[in-house]
């Protein structure tokens, strides 16, 4: 077998933040390994510190190996690599002289079934990938919630056990994504660390948390700090950073509305102190970017976040850290093996995630935008939380309020770049 000769995804990232700098990495897949060759060079050689990124076809997500190799074969082209279907000597020379120390590379997929896609990787020698039993089930299909956690455990375990003095495995967890939009951020804080708390339960020692952009800056920023605040907690032995995602749900269709999203995401992630940010692009509303305009928001991203300084302190004492704490505590409560624990707290309703229809998902708990464009709790089930108390809280949400709430970004950052031109100012509140 292969490996790359000291190539610590962990370890990168953390020596490029304790140098002050943010890791910006795209989220960028080719079916063609010359394409993807050359994204993956784009990448490394811009300017900025970056990490590579492979993300999978939909069929290999889906674990349809034959119907990603007979599009192969047709010269169809997939909306991503295929790692299981190409041969193994291409994908190596595909990533020949690209990946390695100075420029690790991680495998995105978002399978539920990852076991053959871990196998692939580990071949290859590359060490870091992502996903999660809950955030790579719940939002992506219909598997049953116990059996995700069963090919979880299975893989989780296959990439640790190829640990060794030259490979390094690192898994991120999706938790901070769920459905890209419309989750208060408690759930999604406690979500990421309960994938993190799981991973490291299964031998991975280096672990990342992940946390999506929502809908308002400061209440972001609060979650970034209760996910850091939490992990210091209950990941005391692992290796740990949070990584904050661009905005996940309808982006603004006007270029100068998606650049100032853009903008806003890495602010927030340098001052709730994220160490590494996934990037969008200014073309994210239209069609799949190139690898040029990749590049652009890689640098973009990176100028961004060397002109932003870190906030100094940390919320002492917020409602998210308050909220994502007892979701935690509920959920290790039925059981300290976050594996055996996360069934059983989705059929009781304890994690119940608004506006999800998985079968394993409740659905008693929805959320709605305040006034100010922050997520709060309309209803929330049996969740062990309760919506704080607001005479301004909708009585119920109708299918047009649904529809508002998700194009509240794409309307809010659209409409302030043209008021930017226009030398006039907006707040959410305005809307």
């Amino acid at each position: 077998m292969r490996r790359s000769e000291g190539i610590s995804f962990g370890d990168y990232v953390e020596e490029a933040n304790q140098a002050g700098r943010l890791v910006v990495q795209p989220r960028m897949g080719f079916c063609d390994p010359d394409l993807m060759r050359m994204g993956l060079i784009g990448t490394k050689d811009a300017d900025a510190t970056t990490v590579g990124t492979l993300t999978l076809d939909s069929y290999t997500r889906t674990g349809n190996h034959e119907a990603a190799e007979r599009a192969l074969e047709e010269g169809i082209r997939l909306n991503g690599y295929p790692i299981v279907v190409h041969p193994r000597s291409r994908s190596l020379e595909m990533l020949r002289d690209v990946h390695g120390p100075a420029f690790p590379v991680q495998v995105r997929h978002g399978s539920s079934r990852p076991q053959d896609i871990f196998r692939a990787l580990v071949g290859l020698g590359l060490g870091a990938t992502e996903g999660g039993p809950v955030s790579y089930c719940l939002p992506y299909g219909r598997t049953p919630i116990f059996e995700a956690v069963d090919n979880w455990v299975e893989s989780t375990e296959l990439l640790a056990e190829a640990a060794g003095e030259d490979f390094h495995p690192h898994l991120e967890s999706f938790g901070g994504c769920m459905l890209g939009q419309l989750c208060p951020p408690g759930l999604l804080v406690a979500l990421s660390l309960l994938e993190g708390i799981f991973f490291v339960q299964h031998g991975i020692r280096s672990v990342s948390l992940s946390y999506a952009q929502q809908t308002d800056p400061a209440q972001d920023e609060e979650a970034v700090h209760a996910l850091r605040t939490l992990a210091s907690l209950y990941l005391p032995d692992a290796q740990w950073h949070v990584v904050f995602y661009t905005y996940m749900g309808v982006f603004p269709r006007t270029s100068a509305g998606a650049a100032m999203l853009s903008e806003q995401a890495v602010r927030t992630a340098m001052r709730a102190g994220a160490a590494r940010i996934i990037v969008k692009t200014e073309a994210e509303a239209h069609r799949i970017p190139t690898i040029e305009e990749n590049v652009r928001a890689l640098e973009a991203g990176a100028s961004v976040g060397a002109q932003t300084s870190r906030a100094e302190e940390r919320p002492r004492s917020t409602s998210v850290l308050a909220q994502a704490s007892a979701l935690v505590e509920a959920v290790l409560t039925i059981s300290e093996d976050v594996g055996r624990a996360l069934p059983r707290a989705f059929a009781k309703g304890v994690l119940d995630l608004p506006f999800c229809l998985h079968p394993d998902n409740r659905g008693s708990t929805r959320s709605y935008l305040d006034r100010y464009g922050r997520l709060q709790w309309l209803t929330t089930g049996n969740m062990p939380i309760s919506p704080a108390p607001s005479t301004a809280a909708p009585k119920r949400l109708a299918t047009d309020d649904l529809l508002f709430m998700l194009h509240h970004v794409e309307r809010l950052y659209d409409t302030k770049a043209r008021n930017r031109a226009a030398g006039m100012t907006l707040h959410a509140a305005d809307l």
